[in-house]
């Protein structure tokens, strides 16, 4: 496959997610740039893992990461005064009677791909691309696809450039997101994701699993162990 033309910047906040997108961007697009952002959450050793992942992933890949370019990390720590939630609070991670965890930030996404448009904006690219899904989302509303076609028409009209939201992973679940690593960067890109990447909600990095590390009990941790799990036996039963 050849590499579009537009220049895409990455919402990389140094989760598995984030870093399989980056890897699919980089094989995608030609100039590929990433965003953070720091909105006061618990878990803020993913602000330090991201650009440990990102120097890292240079030295590592340094072929795929040719394209990658500038890192910028915006300072949203006003959502978090506002956010009463369990990845804003030092509280217990909990359901509501809808069914949606406490850890359910109001308008984080799209505050997300605001912010990042207006970077795209100031440096000419054309595409957002973030991790969100609708499979393995936990019931968060601001990761389906239809509230984000609904969020780059905003972006476009409101800056008068087209906007385009891309969502590699919106239709598959975790195990085949790990498949989807291996698929584009094979077994060495898994490994990398396995020792660089922070998803837990607690920011555990005491614990290593086969998986990564984690506390091994918040819905984070939980969902990403299923995946590995039901990925390994998938890739054990064929084999």
């Amino acid at each position: 496959m050849g590499k579009c033309d537009p220049k895409a910047i990455v919402l990389f906040s140094g989760g598995q997610d984030s870093a399989v997108c980056l890897a699919w961007a980089l094989k995608t697009y030609g100039a590929v740039e990433t965003i953070g952002f720091n909105y006061g959450q618990r878990h803020n050793v993913e602000l330090e893992t991201r650009l440990v992942f990102l120097d890292a992933f240079r030295m590592a890949f340094p072929e795929l990461a040719a394209g990658l370019g500038g890192d910028y990390l915006s300072d949203l720590t006003a959502l978090g005064t506002l956010s009463d939630t369990a990845l804003t609070r030092d509280v217990e991670i909990t359901v509501n009677e809808a069914g949606l965890p406490s850890t359910f930030v109001p308008g984080r996404n799209l505050l997300f791909l605001t912010m990042a448009g207006a970077l795209a904006w100031r440096r000419g690219a054309s595409v957002l691309v973030g991790g969100m899904c609708e499979t393995d989302f936990s019931g968060y509303p601001d990761c389906r696809r239809e509230t984000l076609d609904m969020q780059a028409k905003t972006l476009s009209l409101g800056m008068d450039r087209e906007i385009t939201i891309e969502t590699p992973l919106m239709y598959i679940d975790k195990s085949q997101t790990w498949q989807m690593a291996e698929d584009l960067c094979g077994t060495s890109f898994v490994d990398f994701i396995v020792e660089h990447t922070h998803t837990c909600y607690l920011g555990d990095r005491t614990k290593r699993h086969s998986w990564g590390y984690g506390c091994d009990t918040c819905p984070a941790c939980e969902l990403r162990a299923r995946g590995w799990q039901i990925w390994q036996a998938r890739k054990a039963s064929v084999s």
